[in-house]
């Protein structure tokens, strides 16, 4: 079922709000990881048996017998496998975002356009309502743009959100306001905290879940620099200065807490590469944080445990995510997408 955009306000729960389940998908194209499935699929298997570990209820897409059959193979039937077609396994952007209407759960439905027209993948555009469909969710359309990676909600009506991605020319040639009108409607926003720009390199154009993110009202977490070589310094320096300027929908000033960053952090090809902790997924007594075996992971690790003191805190590699060249990009807050309660 399809209802009007302007039916019902919207409440957007933020991501530590209690989960019904969690949605991402297998990788099953090799085209799209430079012919090697194993090292992506080696990632995605061990964040859901973390997520699973904590008693989490995984939904795991899988395109095509092969990725059923090795899905299956290495997951030892802890995940649910659910045969579906998509083009990659950025869930975060291409499915939907669950909200609420009252006591009725929605699904979010908003156009893509391949993240500015980069990638152009089959059934991007539908998985979202394969998703939305096998929720039981009644999806709710808007006509622009979005990726559910570009958002970060406190729950309360503040979004975080970056220049780069929402005012790009490349999505759908908004203003600030025409931006803001648009979030609005679309999450019942009441106050958006605009960060210039992301990490060098990203294949999003910067989108807000690899830099800043909500932990609690009132609360962000981004990163420091780490060490005279993060090629990220000046862009981390200025999004936590940016920060603790902002205030919230409730007026409250920003609490701006600092980790460690993962610095300089070249791929296979050489390539500085858009790695990040910030890409964490807080999911029902666990929050999996992205680690790349740099010398300031376990200090990061330490500093979100305080953050969170009623979740575990787990590191694990991604680097087969994040990929090189123009496979991969990206980590678990990309390939994943919370389901609340």
């Amino acid at each position: 079922m399809t209802v009007a955009a302007n039916a019902s306000p919207v409440v957007t729960p933020a991501e530590w709000a209690p989960q019904k389940a969690i949605w991402t998908a297998w990788p099953a194209d090799p085209n799209e990881w430079n012919g090697d499935l194993e090292t992506p699929r080696r990632d995605v298997a061990a964040l859901i048996r973390a997520l699973c570990i904590a008693g989490n209820n995984v939904r795991l897409l899988v395109n095509g017998d092969e990725a059923k059959a090795s899905a299956a193979a290495a997951l030892s039937d802890i995940a649910e496998l659910i045969p579906a077609k998509y083009g990659d396994i950025w869930l975060r952007d291409t499915g939907p975002i669950f909200a609420y209407t009252g006591d009725d759960k929605i699904a979010l439905r908003f156009k893509t356009n391949s993240w500015g027209g980069k990638y152009d993948l089959p059934d991007d555009a539908t998985v979202g309502d394969e998703v939305a469909r096998l929720s039981d969710a009644t999806v709710r359309r808007f006509d622009f743009v979005l990726e559910g990676g570009a958002v970060d909600h406190d729950g309360e009506g503040t979004i975080l959100a970056t220049q780069q991605t929402l005012l790009n020319p490349n999505r759908n040639g908004w203003s600030k306001e025409a931006a803001e009108a648009a979030l609005a409607e679309a999450f019942g926003a009441k106050k958006v905290i605009w960060i210039d720009e992301g990490l060098k390199n990203d294949h999003t154009d910067g989108h807000i879940d690899n830099i800043a993110r909500f932990v609690a009202p009132g609360r962000v977490v981004c990163q420091a620099p780490a060490g005279a070589d993060d090629p990220n310094a000046e862009i981390l320096d200025a999004i936590a200065a940016s920060l603790a300027k902002a205030t919230d929908a409730a007026g409250r000033t920003i609490e701006v807490i600092r980790i460690p960053g993962v610095g300089l952090y070249r791929n296979a090809l050489g390539e500085i590469s858009p790695a990040s902790h910030m890409n964490f997924i807080i999911a029902n007594d666990v929050v999996v944080v992205p680690i790349y075996g740099t010398a300031t992971e376990a200090d990061a690790l330490s500093a979100l445990q305080a953050v969170f003191p009623t979740r575990a805190v787990v590191g694990v590699s991604s680097r087969g995510l994040l990929g090189c060249g123009e496979a991969g990009g990206g980590s678990f807050h990309c390939i994943t997408q919370q389901e609340p309660l």
